[in-house]
């Protein structure tokens, strides 16, 4: 049975298909999704993810963007800019406890990027952290 954790590494992989090739097939990649996760609530979770990081991404460009003052966010890495908007979507709109992020993006970072990503995607969202709190509020 796949978790949330499954469902936030198919959602990256997805956000680096769109990222590399924003005109791919929408309805293919919710069959696929519908395939991987077959179970309603962590499909629910992973769709809402995905939606909503593609509805959100103008905004939480311009967040990260800010608090990444010396990286450009075309110079970063996609795997590691696709984690960082999915942690903060996450934070912001699905009320995720922030310290259950950081540690779901560091390893997932981990995972697909270099040896440098967690490290990078930890410092980040850790900064981001307080706008996600206040924006809770």
């Amino acid at each position: 049975m796949a978790g949330r954790s499954e469902a936030r590494r198919f959602v990256l992989q997805m956000l680096y298909l769109f990222d590399q090739n924003p005109d791919s097939d929408r309805d293919r990649v919710q069959l696929q999704l519908q395939h991987e996760f077959p179970e309603g609530p962590v499909r629910t979770f992973a769709m809402n993810l995905l939606d909503g990081v593609l509805k959100e991404l103008q905004t939480l460009d311009q967040s990260i963007s800010a608090t990444a003052s010396n990286w450009r966010l075309s110079r970063m890495a996609p795997t590691d800019r696709g984690v960082l908007r999915m942690g903060l979507y996450e934070m912001l709109y699905l009320g995720t406890p922030p310290a259950v992020v950081i540690n779901e993006a560091i390893e997932i970072a981990r995972e697909f990027g270099t040896e440098h990503s967690g490290g990078f995607v930890n410092g980040i969202l850790d900064r981001l952290k307080p706008r996600a709190a206040a924006s809770a509020e």
